[in-house]
């Protein structure tokens, strides 16, 4: 069935008018993860397994879904997770995300993989900023990015922590999807029957990694896959106290992303970190890891009134948004739920998806008898196991 934005009503619509759109290694480069992709189905599904418990007659004609995050007043409480690549799902890219995420007041995290620069990006919009940082091994390269978000006024830095090396993401295997895109008889296949699509990438602005492409040619001149890139050109010996020197460099609010440990969410409070994202890269990384709603609880028990704790990751609906912040989160963000509508439509699917979550999240709020976020709390959640 031919699907129009006007009738994406939901996350899974999105993804299915993303499909139609995008050549198949493209489309299941974002929609892929790592192995036998269980924790990729996880992610989402272990919001099944918990319960919310509304109250009633609380008068809840207004609502205010606002959060604060790293100093940054957020009008919703998710925000667009930093993803890499975007210019190659539509020709919008980065500038489409950040003009969405502006109209709808919440934060933009930006990646050291992505095709717009931070100036530019910086230029575009006031609203919240956040850079999310790969530690390479060409310190130079270290240097020059956090010169480059600090430049651009960005708020927050996220150091990425678990893309020590890259995950087998068996989809990009079988496709031979790489950054940028190989030209084979498959592929070409592809690509001609998604004309769209390929207008734009072959006759539109050149593709390229656009705080990168001036020290690594992989990736903008020399094709690789993320797998690769991550094993290649990561620093694997990265520890504690290279996030820490990290943090002392970033003059600002500093995040980890990735982190799915109690132990390392200690680890986090104690080098000075003012948030940590619960995130298993979208199941991307290592297959059979714990879900991180799963960990929320046990997290926020632990360091909850010490750093700010971001779930990340499965989200699809605004209940999923009010469950992990009753389990003890300040806020969410997510990667897939916006970038199968910017693939969709380029800015206005971004628009579209944060639509829809901002009427699921008010209409939710009210159905839960909340008027504030802060509201929520252990109490409203049953686990079913």
């Amino acid at each position: 069935m031919f699907r129009r934005l006007k009738n994406c009503h939901n996350v899974d619509d999105l993804r299915l008018l993303a499909k139609q759109r995008l050549p198949g290694p493209i489309f299941h480069y974002i929609d892929g993860a790592a192995d036998d992709e269980i924790t990729y189905r996880r992610n989402t599904a272990s919001f099944d397994d918990c319960d919310l418990v509304p109250n009633v007659l609380a008068g809840v004609e207004e609502v205010d879904m606002s959060v604060e995050v790293m100093g940054q007043k957020l009008a919703l409480p998710i925000f667009c997770s930093p993803t890499a690549l975007q210019r190659l799902f539509h020709r919008d890219g980065e500038r489409g995300v950040a003009l969405a995420a502006e109209k709808f007041g919440t934060m933009f995290g930006v990646s050291a993989l992505g095709t717009v620069s931070l100036a530019e990006i910086g230029e575009l919009i006031s609203t919240p900023k956040m850079f999310q940082f790969y530690f390479h091994k060409d310190r130079g390269v270290n240097d020059a990015m956090v010169e480059r978000a600090q430049a651009a006024n960005f708020n927050a830095l996220a150091l990425t922590v678990d893309t020590i090396t890259g995950g087998n993401r068996e989809r990009d295997l079988y496709t031979g999807f790489t950054s940028p895109p190989q030209l084979t008889l498959k592929s070409l296949a592809s690509f001609a029957m998604h004309p769209g699509w390929a207008k734009d990438y072959f006759f539109g602005e050149p593709f390229q990694l656009a705080e990168l492409k001036d020290f690594i040619q992989q990736g903008s001149n020399v094709s690789v896959s993320v797998g690769e890139y991550f094993a290649g050109m990561l620093d694997q010996s990265m520890n504690w106290s290279d996030a820490e020197a990290l943090r002392a460099k970033w003059n600002g609010p500093f995040c980890l992303k990735g982190i799915m440990s109690v132990a390392d969410a200690h680890k986090a409070v104690a080098i000075g970190a003012d948030a940590i994202m619960v995130s298993n890269h979208g199941g991307r990384q290592l297959d059979g890891s714990r879900a991180p709603f799963d960990q929320i609880a046990e997290i926020a028990d632990a360091v909850g009134d010490q750093i700010e704790i971001i779930c990340d990751g499965g989200i699809r609906r605004g209940t999923h948004v009010l469950k992990a912040i009753a389990a003890g989160a300040k806020a969410c963000s997510g990667g897939r739920m916006y970038l199968y509508a910017l693939a969709a439509a380029g800015q206005a699917g971004v628009e579209r998806a944060l639509r829809n979550m901002r009427r699921e999240i008010d209409r939710d709020m009210k159905l839960m008898g909340i008027t504030r976020i802060d509201q929520l709390n252990r109490q409203m959640l049953r686990y079913r196991n």
